[in-house]
């Protein structure tokens, strides 16, 4: 997994970067009927990092929805939010879930992107710690040291901002120790920070060794487009039959995840067979809990709206972009109505 630092391989450069990381390909035993392989239409999927955020995903792999509307889906894990677009626009993935700002990015740059739907609609990460208490005022940080992902990664972003809208210096008054995803719960245990900023279901395994939540970001942010569906204007033009089945697949695995919560788990365990079912349990009923996983998958203006803001203080974006230029609701709001 390669590293991103901000002096090699950042927002702004990355749409000249050309690097494609690959993953492994689910591979977990499939739930439903299969139906006839020569039908399907082959759809390559690059998500950021396998996780529970992207349990629609998975239900919606498991139960047979993305089959039953004619696709064939074959997903890989690419490292990070960066690498998953840089998929995209190298064309190995015909879309991608990760930070939208991305495509964002790449609109303000001249290049292409759309966001065709979302995945998760608030801030899926929890700070989790062994040494603090629980606390709602960020100030508690003020002296701690922080694991997160490596910018530009989301979990960094919020930190960020979380910190400097509480008028504390990072560097100074809270040090971000940057890790590869999915590796911040370790390097917190392991001693090298106070807390860490990590996604389901690392945060239930975490707790499971006497780890315990110590500040929820999904409340403390509100509706987020934490996770967008990507994809490039061409593939739309080429194949929107395609992009329709894709998101209305999205639509109907949305609703099922919060509809069956039971199957929901069942899949996460195949998904992360390697943790204790119980941790893997717990990890889906936060997640419900939090309302982390898209509802809809349609992207309402608020979700978008404090992600751009996040990223306009940041300074990753310029905000050139208008919603109604980057967002294409229209297959999604097809796919609510003929779901009904």
């Amino acid at each position: 997994m390669s590293r991103i630092t901000t002096d090699g391989f950042n927002r702004r450069g990355f749409l000249k970067t050309s690097a494609l990381i690959g993953g492994g390909l689910i591979a977990a035993p499939y739930l439903g009927g299969r139906a006839s392989a020569a039908a399907l239409k082959t759809v390559n999927f690059s998500e950021a990092v396998h996780n529970l955020g992207y349990i629609n995903l998975y239900v919606g792999m498991h139960s047979g929805i993305f089959e039953k509307n004619g696709l064939d889906m074959k997903v890989s894990a690419a490292g990070g939010d960066t690498q998953t677009f840089a998929a995209v626009l190298g064309g190995s993935a015909d879309f991608a879930i990760g930070d939208a700002t991305m495509a964002q990015i790449s609109r303000e740059n001249g290049g292409p992107g759309v966001v065709v739907g979302t995945v998760v609609q608030r801030a899926h990460y929890f700070g989790v710690s062994k040494t603090m208490e629980p606390f709602t005022d960020p100030m508690a940080l003020k002296g701690k040291k922080v694991v997160t992902s490596p910018e530009p990664n989301t979990n960094y972003s919020v930190t960020k901002r979380m910190v400097e809208k509480a008028g504390m210096k990072l560097g100074t008054d809270v040090t971000i120790v940057p890790v590869n995803p999915g590796t911040e719960i370790g390097a917190m245990l392991a001693g090298q920070a106070d807390m860490a900023v990590a996604y389901q279901p690392s945060v239930a395994a975490a707790e499971a060794q006497g780890s315990k939540v110590v500040f929820d970001f999904s409340n403390y942010i509100g509706p987020f487009c934490n996770t967008g569906i990507m994809v490039l204007p061409s593939t739309i033009a080429k194949d929107p039959a395609m992009v329709q089945a894709l998101v209305t697949s999205f639509e109907e695995a949305s609703r099922k995840t919060y509809a069956d919560p039971a199957f929901a788990k069942k899949v996460a365990r195949l998904e992360f067979p390697d943790l204790p079912g119980d941790v893997v349990d717990k990890a889906i009923d936060a997640e419900l809990q939090y309302l982390i996983p898209a509802q809809s998958v349609i992207t309402k203006p608020d979700q978008w709206a404090n992600l751009m803001d996040m990223q306009l203080y940041l300074g990753n974006i310029k905000g050139t972009v208008k919603f109604d230029e980057i967002i294409d609701n229209s297959f999604a709001e097809k796919a609510i109505k003929q779901l009904g």
